[in-house]
């Protein structure tokens, strides 16, 4: 059916909390994008006038469009090459959506994102759409087509997964980012020593290359391994110049709620490192180096006040 400028205004308006949902839900912005162009295809072809409350309508198909997204992403970053890992969201991108509470920050916090991959594609709607947008567990029973008592025990359950990944405290953003920089300031020296000091001694380092840049297969474990990677990936080399087209500009900026390192080679943006940093040290280090995940943030990095880089190298 064809829809008024009405009804075309009433989801433009609606668009950019069901790209918040759907980033949360998908931990891909590009596939949070076609959800929603795929949203408002059945917008489209609905009886608009018949149903009575929009929002919901629409949470409702988006959710069940993500909820089928999920079931068959699993099977296939089952054949994905190396670590998959979400694609980061820079500060300012509005599909990051609201971050007014500590729940609606920690549900895009990268680690996050990166454990949510544990839950089961319901256990993921019920804790994003209670978690970050507050709806009542009344309305996603109905979303899902479950009892509300069982919304209350899914949630329960997602919460559980999540707080059993996360057993150590994480501290302010303020302080985790003078720690970040700290790091850098070591990992540039070329020693090795301040930068075990720095990391849980059960410290990690993940990289997500898509098959289409080198990154390590397994992750890096220990703290040790972890600060001999990172002082070879920042220590210069005229092939490293070669292999990334470039001078390299290492920015500390902010990406999915904390502190991130992120690498430019000439207004383009090659990788984004997310830090998880706790009241123990930096237990892990999520390195998205694909390209095809940062096509988002090389956008939004165009129009951001990044400021002068923490350093230039090779």
């Amino acid at each position: 059916m064809s829809l008024t400028a009405k009804d075309v205004d009433r989801f433009e308006a609606a668009r950019p909390r069901l790209e918040a949902i759907a980033y949360r839900l998908l931990g891909s912005a590009s596939e949070a994008e076609d959800a929603v162009q795929e949203t408002f295809l059945r917008w489209q072809a609905a009886d608009v006038a018949r149903i009575e409350v929009p929002e919901a309508w629409l949470t409702k198909v988006l959710t069940n469009l993500c909820l089928s997204q999920l079931t068959s992403a699993r099977a296939r970053r089952e054949t994905y090459v190396g670590q998959w890992l979400p694609e980061p969201l820079l500060d300012g991108d509005p599909m990051l959506g609201p971050a007014d509470t500590a729940e609606q920050r920690e549900s895009v916090s990268y680690a996050v994102l990166t454990l949510m991959e544990r839950l089961s594609p319901n256990e993921r709607a019920v804790y994003v759409l209670r978690e970050a947008f507050a709806y009542p567990h009344r309305e996603i029973a109905e979303i899902l087509g479950v009892t509300e008592a069982a919304s209350q025990q899914i949630l329960h359950r997602a919460r559980k997964h999540l707080a059993d990944g996360r057993t150590r405290t994480e501290i302010d953003e303020a302080a985790a980012r003078r720690i970040v920089e700290e790091f850098l300031a070591a990992a540039t020296s070329g020693r090795t020593e301040p930068l075990v000091r720095l990391l849980t001694a059960d410290a990690v380092s993940i990289g997500d290359g898509g098959g289409k840049v080198p990154a390590r297969a397994k992750p890096f474990e220990g703290a040790l391994a972890v600060a001999k990677f990172m002082r070879g990936l920042f220590k210069p080399a005229r092939s490293k110049r070669a292999l990334i087209g470039g001078s390299l500009e290492v920015y500390i900026a902010t990406a999915n709620a904390g502190p991130a390192v992120v690498a430019v080679v000439d207004g383009r943006v090659i990788g984004v490192m997310c830090p998880e940093v706790t009241a123990e040290g930096i237990a892990a280090f999520r390195n998205q180096v694909n390209p095809d995940k940062l096509e988002r943030a090389t956008e939004v990095w165009a129009s951001a006040d990044r400021g002068e880089p923490l350093f230039r190298a090779f």
